[in-house]
């Protein structure tokens, strides 16, 4: 890192930097992510960061999985960032490695606030989402002149592990042409059925993407109509993106993964 021709900041001691790893290959961490993971007392990182990219921690840090999968035993939310306070106060250069973005479904605000409220220093590195990242990967492209001019992220449960009730699903199936769902496949045959009561088409092109960006990538392309189903006999492996909408049928020209 010290022979680029540009100047990273300075990873301070008591300071916390929350680092967005990006999607899963390692080759699409940002410069002052690299910089960081290579210079960082302690790691906190969470089960979407994938093996790979943790090779690139620098030889003394210590590394420390915060990991939290939905269904499965891990640390709570609290428990984390009173962690990151801690270490901070004892003069670490403390590193919180999200997977994707640490803004975009993440939590990053809520251990940003706390690390607010505890006096400590910190500072934020995006990272490319999986909804902008996974697309790339599958050929998909998030906007494109005549398709659509909008396009929406939206989760695929609450806390509480459920679909989000809440959603204008009418405002949303009518505003959004291209609708991006995280952490949904679980709930698919829900998802698929509010949006068709809603209004969208039962034929309309749907993508579920399995595992983005990784050597194991897969994209199933089916409709809305059909997701439910054909992601069950699929069996594709978590975390899988939902991609509904126009752009989805482009990806027949545009897979340059497939050429």
């Amino acid at each position: 890192m010290e022979n680029l021709p540009i100047e990273l900041p300075e990873f301070e001691p008591g300071s916390v930097w929350l680092v967005g790893a990006g999607p899963g290959d390692p080759g699409l961490l940002s410069i002052a992510g690299l910089h960081a993971m290579q210079t960082a007392d302690v790691i906190v990182y969470d089960a979407l960061v994938g093996a790979d990219v943790m090779k690139l921690a620098g030889p003394d840090a210590e590394l420390v999985h915060a990991g939290k999968r939905g269904g499965k035993p891990s640390p709570r939310q609290e428990d984390i960032t009173e962690q990151l306070v801690r270490l901070a106060r004892g003069g670490k250069r403390v590193l919180r490695l999200k997977g994707g973005d640490p803004f975009v479904f993440g939590r990053g605000a809520e251990e940003c606030a706390r690390l607010f409220e505890a006096g400590v220093r910190f500072r934020i590195v995006p990272g490319i989402t999986a909804g902008v990242g996974g697309l790339a990967y599958a050929g998909i492209p998030m906007t494109t002149r005549g398709k659509n001019i909008a396009v929406t992220f939206i989760t695929g449960h609450t806390a509480g592990g459920d679909v989000p009730d809440d959603l204008d699903w009418p405002a949303l199936a009518a505003g959004s042409p291209v609708l991006i769902f995280y952490m949904g496949a679980t709930h698919l045959d829900r998802i698929a059925a509010k949006l068709m009561d809603a209004g969208r088409a039962a034929d309309e092109p749907v993508a579920l993407i399995s595992r983005a960006t990784l050597p194991d990538q897969r994209v199933l392309e089916t409709t809305l109509a059909a997701c439910a189903e054909d992601l069950k006999e699929a069996a594709l492996n978590p975390p899988t993106l939902i991609v509904v909408g126009p752009v989805v049928s482009l990806r027949e020209q545009l897979n340059w993964l497939g050429l």
